[in-house]
């Protein structure tokens, strides 16, 4: 479909690198986590993961605000700012594209690449309508208008289509999710994520639907709990969404409580030194046997 602007773009060469990184990546199995800040994105590079992950809900929790106060601008410089500190590629994740029309989400896209993001996922689930879902025709235009925007880059930008039956309808989302994988990957997506998937039969499911990698969240119980299981099911990507946030923030909540109480729980904190030896020096890349 034609896009919003008539020329093709062109990313710096650094820029396109990430994207290509990310999108090799996806040829075995990667487990994206998903930092908040630059220094947590840091210490999962010191770890040794290949690529990191966004969550729009710990984006907005770090900055004060509720889950989905965010906006675009702050998104996709959220997420650069993930990959500049890691120097790792960053997969956005920006909910609904921060638009509703086709072009809207193609703009995202757009800035997104030129800010050196090497992937995001769009969702389906519709802002301030009445339908929790946008029709499946509507869903694929807006996929097919990121898409487009993509090829006239020249990138290997990597789009996920993210469909959220599961959401608002639970499991009985799963057979609307069902239906709308295929329609995701004729429509451009590189990706499918269906979030919310805990039982093998569900994943199983989702992977035999799609002719593209799919991507799971872990650690929400079940199957999704197990690593190993989900490879072997054939899922390529796993990230955390916004569980290592929490995880952390509930040590920290569980201190400031116990302070209020009139306790001190600080014990058995992680080291200074761990921090000062991530953060000595910047990394420009995986760490060493990455």
């Amino acid at each position: 479909m034609p896009g919003p602007h008539p020329a093709p773009l062109d990313p710096p060469s650094h820029i396109a690198d990430m994207a290509t990184r990310f999108r090799a990546l996806h040829e075995d199995f990667l487990v994206v986590p998903n930092p908040w800040d630059a220094g947590s994105a840091k210490l999962v590079a010191e770890a040794g993961f290949q690529a990191v992950a966004s969550s729009s809900a710990a984006c907005a929790w770090g900055l004060g605000k509720a889950d989905g106060a965010i906006g675009r601008k702050t998104a996709i410089a959220h997420a650069a700012m993930l990959s500049e500190a890691s120097g790792l590629p960053v997969n956005g994740d920006f909910e609904s594209g921060y638009g509703e029309t086709p072009a809207e989400v193609a703009e995202t896209i757009e800035r997104a690449i030129d800010a050196g993001v090497a992937g995001c996922s769009i969702e389906d689930l519709s802002q301030g309508r009445p339908e929790p879902l946008y029709d499946r025709h509507m869903a694929c235009r807006r996929l097919e208008a990121a898409r487009d925007v993509i090829e006239r880059a020249g990138s290997d930008f990597v789009l996920a289509g993210r469909c959220e039956a599961l959401a608002p309808f639970g499991k009985d989302g799963l057979a609307e999710a069902l239906a709308r994988v295929p329609l995701y990957v004729a429509a451009g997506a590189h990706v499918i994520y269906v979030p919310f998937l805990t039982e093998a039969v569900e994943v199983e499911a989702v992977v035999a639907a799609s002719d593209v990698p799919v991507s799971v969240i872990a650690g929400l119980g079940g199957v999704s709990d197990d690593l190993a299981a989900l490879r072997t099911m054939g899922v390529r990507r796993i990230t955390l969404g916004s569980g290592l946030y929490k995880l952390a923030m509930a040590g920290f909540l569980g201190a400031v409580d116990a302070l209020a109480q009139g306790r001190v729980a600080v014990a058995g904190g992680t080291p200074g030194a761990r921090f000062n030896g991530a953060f000595a020096a910047r990394r420009h890349g995986p760490a060493a046997g990455a």
